[in-house]
């Protein structure tokens, strides 16, 4: 009996993944919005690519692997049956170059089949919000295409287009992160004057000490592992620029001037974003081909091995911190971009995430017979631009792709990762972009006083 319910189950389920979004809604979750389901189910095959990717990373899988009877070439056999199946082949960083390369192609594709979609009506729009089976199906044939890419000069030609779609990522992540920052400073603001003010004042002051003393003990860190007395300008030049840039924006943000044009700006605002530039110098950092400066450099990675060694020769885990911290703001990241539309609407016209008229005026429907669903949004209007959403994917996966690699540059003549300058100066010159765009959202009211900046 059990059994047959199981398979009626599975049947039920696997109608809902050939039909629209909310199918997908499960009954003990609240009625949520169309493009909201489907942005977080396009999120979720983000996801599960990064999930594989990492495995594919780990070390001691392949060990594992050679461990399973029948299975990889050279492992135990089963039965007498040698395994066929080259397990160095899918593992390592060229097979999280191949996973990326999949994903990144996944989103392409739909990218250009949404060009110009306007509303739900668009007999494409039943293809973004529903079809999720067939959808995972290309997403597999795409990815076991990948693995039949000749080695060749895939993974140097592919470098180079991580390393454009990560600064570009990076810059998505700048602009969320200050629209996060302004946002969160104006809440509590509001919440203050409508009472308890000084519990509100309070904990503002108490998060921006703690950003600030974060970042100036990062600053102090960077000095001590990343500096010598006799040497490593460069990383000396680095550090000390990005934390003249910060000072230079903190004091910006409480001038008279801008703050009788932004009642709103503060010190909680340039706080989180010099917390964020310091991560953003550390990791650069991180990344200096020299391991007399360097101490958290990985030098050496034969072939398609996840063992690597540090700068000092001793075995060590294939992520660096950077990478990990990277990791976990790609995550947040990835994940505000599908649920949130921002309160500011200059932001939400340069990400294309304008509401639609139905989404102003509408109330959210009630459940029909107790059942909670997804519900059309978009009769009127998109409530964002389908080919940009797939684009931030596309430039998702290139980050996650460079993450995981720690940047590093596939060396096809001597089986080796290299770090190269070109990662330390992507992820520099993005800070200091970062920081050009909130010192933009602070002085741009006073350069042109009659426009709305609100």
């Amino acid at each position: 009996m059990g059994a047959c319910l199981g398979v009626c189950s599975l049947l039920s389920c696997a109608s809902c993944l050939c039909g629209s979004a909310p199918c997908l809604l499960c009954g003990c979750c609240p009625s949520t919005k169309n493009s909201t389901i489907t942005r977080l189910s396009f999120t979720l095959f983000l996801f599960l690519g990064t999930l594989v990717s990492i495995i594919m990373i780990i070390p001691g899988v392949e060990a594992e692997l050679h461990k399973l009877p029948g299975f990889c070439e050279g492992g135990n056999s089963l039965l007498g049956v040698e395994g066929k199946v080259s397990c160095q082949s899918f593992l390592g960083h060229k097979s999280v170059y191949r996973m990326c390369f999949a994903t990144a192609a996944f989103f392409f594709l739909f990218g250009l089949l949404m060009i110009c979609v306007r509303s739900s009506k668009d007999p494409r729009a039943a293809i973004q919000n529903g079809f999720w089976f067939f959808k995972f199906l290309i997403l597999i044939g795409i990815t076991v295409g990948a693995f039949y890419i000749p080695d060749g000069q895939f993974t140097s030609v592919w470098f180079y287009f991580g390393v454009v779609g990560a600064f570009l990522f990076i810059l998505i992540q700048l602009i969320l992160l200050i629209d996060f920052a302004h946002s969160w400073n104006q809440i509590w603001l509001r919440n203050a004057d409508e009472g308890n003010s000084k519990c509100w004042y309070a904990a503002l002051f108490i998060f921006t000490i703690i950003f600030y003393a974060i970042s100036i003990a990062g600053v102090v860190l960077l000095y001590v592992y990343y500096t010598k007395p006799d040497g490593c300008t460069e990383n000396k030049v680095l550090i000390s620029l990005n934390l003249i840039f910060c000072v230079v924006v903190s004091v910006v943000s409480i001038l008279p001037r801008v703050q009788d044009a932004q009642p709103h700006s503060g010190l909680l605002q340039a706080s989180i974003i010099t917390l964020y530039t310091m991560f953003v110098t550390w990791s650069s950092l991180a990344n200096v081909p020299n391991k007399y400066c360097n101490p958290t450099l990985l030098i050496r990675a034969e072939g398609n091995s996840t063992t690597v060694v540090t700068a000092g020769g001793q075995p060590t885990q294939w992520w660096d911190a950077p990478s990990i911290v990277g990791l976990v703001i790609f995550i947040l990241c990835t994940f505000f971009i599908s649920v949130r539309s921002s309160d500011h609407a200059q932001v939400n016209k340069m990400m294309l995430t304008e509401e639609s008229p139905a989404m102003l005026g509408d109330s959210i429907p009630s459940p029909d017979g107790g059942v909670h669903q997804a519900y059309d949004n978009e009769e009127d209007g998109v409530s964002y631009n389908y080919t940009f959403f797939h684009f931030c994917l596309l430039l998702a996966s290139l980050y996650i792709m460079m993450t995981l690699t720690n940047w590093y540059r596939p060396d096809q003549r001597h089986h080796e990762l290299t770090s190269p300058w070109t990662a330390v100066w992507v992820k520099i010159s993005s800070s200091w972009v970062g920081l050009l765009l909130y010192l933009w959202t602070l002085v741009a009211p006073l350069m042109f006083p009659n426009r709305d900046f609100n």
